[in-house]
């Protein structure tokens, strides 16, 4: 692939948006918390959890080996959060459904200095 200035900067945004490692993730997606919140598609499975499981994939391929298709879904990634994060609620955000539907997208807002997590 030839990373053109846009390809770039979609991979640079994507790796400051998301967060957290692939296992961290991973562990997270198994969680009820994780599985509970978001909107559900036919399957009953969230958008946000379906995501979740594709960055852990893309997380854990190498530069050279991202194709089109992994671009356009880290693009995906990086406008969810940079949305969602604009709508963060007011007190602590430890134990929020915001905090658990952007951690579903790989950001923990907690890790975050400007979030409330007491």
């Amino acid at each position: 692939m030839d990373w053109t200035d846009d390809r770039q900067e979609t991979y640079d945004e994507f790796r400051d948006a998301v967060n957290m490692a692939p296992q961290e993730l991973e562990d997270w997606l198994e969680t009820d918390d994780s599985k509970r919140v978001g909107a559900k598609d036919g399957g009953g499975e969230s958008t946000g959890h379906k995501s979740g499981r594709r960055i852990v994939e893309i997380k854990r391929k190498h530069k050279d080996e991202l194709t089109e298709a992994d671009l356009d879904h880290m693009a995906e990634v990086v406008g969810y959060v940079h949305r969602h994060r604009a709508q963060g609620p007011d007190g602590s955000a430890k134990e929020t459904d915001w905090r658990y539907s952007l951690k579903n997208w790989g950001h923990d807002p907690c890790k975050d200095d400007d979030v409330d997590c007491g």
